[in-house]
């Protein structure tokens, strides 16, 4: 067992048994580097990764392999879950110097954390076109005792490369439509009209982006962005990458077409995907939308919740193979063959699953270049539900009937299969993001469930992870430990996420803790100098800060801080929370202009600032019929631009009134809730009457 056997990460864990003389990443490793001087190799991964267990199986439990790197190097195993910051860096360098990023991450480093060298996944011999992992070592340990000045210098130019990247000198003026406009034309342009979705093969969900485009139809006008995301959504769902019996998508598709998924499942997609299928059914009111959404909670509330409502972080993509246990097979745990489904169900309603998903005898994938699916059917929606009772002279709702029964005894059967890995770790941004979007979900579609659901693992959160007097917020929470001062993006994604639970529930306490942590986030994280955010707090071991602008598989901390100051400051009125998001804006237009499509959720939150600021106000029980119908009509609609308070109480009305005077005089009449639509606390009559909520609301 080496040192990572103390540590809480089931990643770092899962190397404790490598012959790899492993460290965490902290103190112990630098000092250990700069007393031998020796350069560090640090490896960067996470526990669901597929080519990290294949690096690790190949070089790090290879004991010639462990020999070279434990006498010439500081080994250092880092999960880029708990990390973010060090993964940021390191990868910004990789993909500067190589043209390309991945995970397993393989960076070497100066005793003084500067990189050198770096790339991702590594054969442990010369393959794949790819440089030895063995070779590699030895050449560069050899380049370290013979040409040492040379690399110094190399990553220092290196480091201030980065640090030029990383502080570019703020607009003069604020980003305004242009830049807007810019993204909306980027991403038209990458929309794949064929198969939806945006570029080639492999192809991710990428769910900001289909935020974006719905704020920039509603905003501007513009039908086709709208277009753009209901085909995506529609053809994401009914393709692989959706787990058509148990809910919830796998990370991304390796062709074009969403057929064959990379079947890892991330807490992430889960989130941001299931508030972008509820907006589709705001919009569209089709309850194909809303089945989706429904479907991805089911998964998380059965399979990636804790005892004590926390959600859990990730599940792998491998799994044991049913037929040998000893061999682990991507997508075992979700594959069928046709005898499977018969041995299952039975004909008739064998035939009709077969026919519904498209399950062939032989297997139906017919790209499959390591063989992994041979035989084997991944399932997707072949044939619509009236394709399928016509071709069996059945009437359709009891073709509807049958397929459903078979899907849940077909689920069953799944769930006594070896399951894949689950990473148990709780992250503070990942339950944030989930949070906003079960909180959503309670609106949208009614459910008092989803909104207990996210209350718990808000309750889990600030009582476990957040101090309030001390003001610090943590990471991670894992077997009883909660670990490492949080980032950027957790204050902003937990922050969100409380606001969203307001929104929701009404209960105060929410929205007093979003507030907290946001004057905190400013404290710890703001450029003063050139405004925005950097990723990590002042006096970390890395040689500089790093400010995340990229909106990727996950919102960029920027973004939903940004967009959280605008919101906040709507709704309590405080000028510092403003100004704070201004200063943002003007430092990240360079980005935006220059990249507009690395920006889609800075660019919501652009929009969101240039909309005129519109606060509706209830006033009257929460529980009440006439409450119920405002708010009712409220969620059916998609209003990305309202902030949303409710004043229930004298005591709400007294909390609320030091946001806003204003707010001080909202009082229900004649025992029915009084409805306010107002701009800038400046407010419409009242009224009681829902068509008339209508209107105002127009």
């Amino acid at each position: 067992m080496n040192r990572l056997a103390q540590e809480k990460s089931p990643y770092l864990l899962q190397h404790a048994n490598n012959p790899v003389e492993w460290y965490p990443w902290g103190q112990e490793a630098f000092d250990k580097a700069r007393a031998e001087d020796k350069p560090i190799f640090l490896s960067v991964g996470y526990s669901t990764c597929h080519w990290c267990h294949v690096m690790e199986h190949e070089s790090f439990e290879s004991p010639d392999i462990a020999e070279v790197l434990n006498r010439h190097f500081v080994p250092v195993k880092v999960d880029r879950e708990e990390r973010p910051d060090v993964d940021h860096l390191y990868m910004t360098f990789v993909q500067a110097s190589t043209g390309s990023g991945g995970w397993p991450m393989s960076v070497f480093l100066t005793p003084e954390l500067k990189p050198f060298f770096g790339g991702t996944y590594f054969p442990p011999d010369n393959r794949y076109g790819r440089p030895g992992f063995k070779s590699v070592l030895e050449h560069l340990a050899n380049a370290w005792e013979r040409d040492r000045a040379r690399i110094l210098q190399s990553a220092s130019e290196v480091t201030e490369q980065l640090r030029s990247h990383a502080n570019i000198e703020p607009a003069t003026v604020a980003p305004d439509k242009t830049m807007v406009d810019s993204g909306f034309h980027a991403f038209r342009r990458m929309f794949d009209s064929t198969h939806a979705g945006f570029g080639g093969a492999p192809k991710f969900p990428r769910p900001v982006v289909l935020s974006f485009l719905l704020r920039y139809a509603e905003r501007m006008g513009a039908p086709e962005a709208t277009d753009m995301v209901m085909q995506t959504l529609r053809a994401m769902a009914a393709g692989g990458m959706y787990d058509h019996l148990g809910g919830g998508f796998h990370r991304y598709s390796v062709d074009e077409i969403w057929f064959v998924p990379h079947f890892e499942k991330m807490l992430y997609d889960q989130a941001q995907l299931a508030v972008a299928y509820l907006e589709a059914f705001q919009i569209t009111r089709d309850d194909f939308f809303a089945s989706v959404a429904r479907e991805i909670f089911g998964y998380v509330l059965r399979d990636m919740t804790s005892p004590d409502g926390a959600f859990y972080s990730a599940e792998d993509a491998d799994s044991p193979d049913p037929e040998d246990p000893s061999q682990r097979r991507e997508g075992a745990f979700y594959l069928w063959t046709a005898k499977e489904v018969e041995q299952a169900l039975g004909h008739p309603n064998s035939d009709l699953v077969c026919e519904r998903f498209g399950l062939e005898r032989d297997g139906n994938v017919r790209n499959d270049p390591h063989g992994e699916f041979k035989g084997r059917n991944i399932l997707f929606l072949a044939r619509r539900m009236e394709e399928v009772a016509k071709t069996a002279a059945l009437p359709l709702d009891m073709v509807r009937e049958k397929i459903g029964a078979s899907c849940e005894k077909l689920l069953a059967v799944r769930s006594a299969r070896p399951r894949p890995h689950r990473d148990d770790k709780v992250l503070t941004s990942w339950n944030g993001l989930m949070i906003s979007a079960l909180a959503r979900g309670a609106q949208v579609l009614d459910e008092p469930k989803y909104a207990e659901a996210a209350r718990r693992a808000a309750s889990f959160v600030v009582d476990r992870m957040w101090s309030s007097s001390s003001r610090e917020l943590r990471r991670r929470f894992r077997d009883g430990d909660a670990a490492i001062p949080a980032f950027l993006d957790d204050y902003a994604f937990l922050a969100q996420g409380l606001v969203d639970l307001y929104e929701t529930v009404f209960e105060f306490g929410y929205l007093d803790a979003a507030v907290a942590l946001t004057e905190r986030m400013i404290e710890l994280f703001e450029d003063r100098e050139h405004g925005a955010f950097f990723t990590t707090e002042q006096g970390d071991a890395l040689p500089l800060r790093m400010k995340d602008d990229y909106d990727g598989a996950e919102p960029a901390g920027n973004s939903i801080a940004l967009m959280n100051l605008v919101r906040l400051a709507r709704i309590t009125g405080r000028e510092d929370f403003q100004a704070a998001a201004d200063r943002g804006f003007r430092a990240l237009a360079p980005r935006i202009a220059a990249q507009p499509a690395g920006a889609p959720a800075l660019l919501s939150a652009l929009m969101y600032s240039h909309a005129h600021p519109r606060q509706i106000v209830l006033a009257g029980e929460r529980d009440s019929a006439s409450t119920r119908a405002f708010l009712e009509h409220l969620h059916q609609r998609f209003l990305p631009d309202n902030v949303v308070l409710l004043v229930d109480s004298d005591e709400t009305r007294n909390r609320l009134g030091k946001y806003s005077p204003t707010l001080a005089g909202m009082r229900p009449a004649n025992g029915r809730t009084m409805a306010y639509v107002c701009r800038d606390f400046a407010c419409e009559l009242p009224t009681d009457d829902v068509e008339r909520f209508a209107e105002l609301l127009k």
